[in-house]
């Protein structure tokens, strides 16, 4: 089959790679669309290391079809399907008090297992068993389909700050993710939406995804402005949507007395935040971090997608084919585009 194959950090090209090896109980799946991940350029670039081996085939959102249904009758070849892509052993002791998405034994599909920037995805039949494999409902697009994995990490992130009904919220950064917390914020009932960031592009989507007031975090005085819509009170809560260390700081100075910070985006790799930990002490703030995603959250995710409550069509905004994976992993770093999809006939 065809594969956009990893060889090494900055060494990704379009080649010819075996099929993938089936095992009893594997389910084997086309790819119709994969959508580029931050993650994903963060491992092309050697950023992030942890789990990585070479080669290995990048992709963790995506949806396809069934070609193999590896002898499981819930499933038919010809099923439309999305896939959980974070497998959890379900017996850990991370598992058993129901924190999957942080398993001690996880095993994440996209580098750690083949990923879907291929014709061909095998799901291993743990995942099946685990139920990590959910059919699409009849109409949804694949496109659509592969950005329920980032929605469900959004939504893993707000669970943790419970972002509610009234919520002041500012969100730093307005790349995909930024603009899916926005979406799902406003979902929540968010009563005032806040976005920093510099680009005036993103600025200008992130008004049309939800958010009530934007700044230019490098000509502005973004706390200056926090305070000023807030009554002089701080955030509610606030999300920190990109990986920029400095940011995390920044965090606490225009969040409330008693709010909540989520450190949501991973930072690349020996980078360290310095933060003024007395804000958080006499300030009782609730700093939390956010990890991956567990199947409840995918299928919710999968749920809102499919119905219409968050909107996803406008985020699609550049396709590429297989062949051209190398291109559509440089636009996607670029940060021209809101999502690119890699999409298969």
């Amino acid at each position: 089959m065809k594969a956009g194959l990893l060889k090494a950090p900055n060494d990704l090209s379009f080649e010819t790679v075996a099929d993938p090896a089936l095992k009893g109980g594997d389910i084997l799946i086309k790819v119709k669309a994969a959508t580029v991940c931050g993650t994903d350029i963060r491992i092309f670039r050697g950023r992030k290391t942890t789990g990585v081996r070479y080669p290995s085939i990048l992709g963790h959102e995506f949806a396809g079809e069934i070609v193999d249904n590896g002898g499981h009758q819930v499933f038919s070849c010809g099923d439309a399907v999305a896939v959980c892509p974070a497998i959890s052993c379900g017996y850990c002791d991370h598992c058993k008090r129901g924190y999957e998405n942080i398993c001690q034994n996880l095993t994440a599909i996209g580098y750690e297992i083949d990923g879907a920037f291929a014709e061909y995805i095998r799901i291993p039949a743990q995942a099946v068993h685990s139920r990590n494999v959910f059919k699409l409902p009849s109409g949804l697009s694949w496109e659509k389909a592969a950005l329920v994995e980032p929605l469900s990490c959004v939504l893993n992130g707000q669970e943790k700050i419970e972002i509610s009904v009234g919520d002041t919220v500012v969100i730093l950064g307005a790349g995909p993710i930024g603009l899916l917390h926005a979406k799902l914020a406003r979902h929540s009932g968010a009563y005032k939406i806040i976005v920093s960031e510099p680009s005036v592009q993103r600025r200008e989507t992130a008004l049309v995804a939800g958010a009530d007031v934007v700044v230019d975090p490098t000509t502005e005085d973004l706390r200056a402005i926090v305070r000023d819509q807030t009554g002089g009170l701080g955030a509610d809560k606030v999300i920190v949507a990109i990986g920029v260390p400095r940011l995390a700081n920044d965090a606490l100075s225009i969040v409330r007395h008693r709010g909540k910070v989520s450190l949501f985006a991973g930072f690349s790799n020996a980078e360290v935040a310095t933060m003024d930990v007395n804000l958080i002490h006499y300030n009782e703030i609730i700093v939390t971090g956010s990890f991956g995603l567990n199947r409840v959250q995918f299928e919710k995710s999968l749920n809102m997608i499919a119905s219409g409550q968050i909107e996803v069509d406008s985020m699609l905004t550049h396709r590429f084919g297989l062949s051209d994976i190398s291109e559509a992993l440089a636009t996607a770093e670029k940060g021209e585009a809101v999502k690119v999809a890699v999409v298969n006939d």
